[in-house]
């Protein structure tokens, strides 16, 4: 699983919490979503696969052509030619628009997950209350810029007394 799908199934994890009618259809339209990119990618293979076929076959065929005089095999090799040929072009004019879907798919999900992200965000700032570093109250470390302060205190535990003092 990739780093892009996991972090949308982590959104769509804190989202389903918040068991609402905009978190639910937020979900069900990047499940949508996910499903028809995934089918784009292999439309895509799919169109670069019948390229490459096209373009093999008219390889093999242009070497294969011989210059004598027209028979009945040579015009079925001709037909042949000219369906490579249309396969090739058909297939990269969908690979480009496929490509475009795809994009356009991208786009779409990443707007969803900017979604998922703010109300994710609302939600939580509801349950735990909002924190001082987002609404950019002093932190802490002399600043006010909201950001966390990235230093940790640590206090050392009391000193447990060890048998041999404990003995005395």
């Amino acid at each position: 699983m990739k780093d892009y799908q996991r972090q949308t199934e982590f959104l769509r994890q804190c989202i389903r919490y918040n068991d609402t009618v905009e978190h639910r259809q937020l979900e069900t339209r990047i499940t949508e979503l996910q499903r028809d990119e995934i089918c784009v990618r292999r439309a895509v293979w799919l169109m670069a696969l019948f390229a490459a076929l096209a373009m093999a076959g008219l390889c093999y065929a242009t070497i294969l052509v011989t210059d004598n005089p027209p028979r009945l095999a040579d015009i079925s090799d001709r037909f042949i030619l000219k369906a490579l040929c249309v396969l090739g072009v058909g297939s990269m004019i969908c690979l480009v628009g496929f490509l475009g879907l795809g994009l356009m798919y991208r786009k779409e999900l990443d707007q969803r997950r900017e979604a998922c992200r703010r109300l994710a965000k609302e939600f939580l700032e509801s349950r735990l209350g909002a924190s001082t570093a987002a609404s950019g109250e002093n932190n802490g470390n002399g600043n006010n810029d909201g950001k966390f302060n990235q230093q940790m205190l640590v206090e050392p535990l009391p000193s447990t007394p060890s048998r041999d003092t404990a003995a005395n």
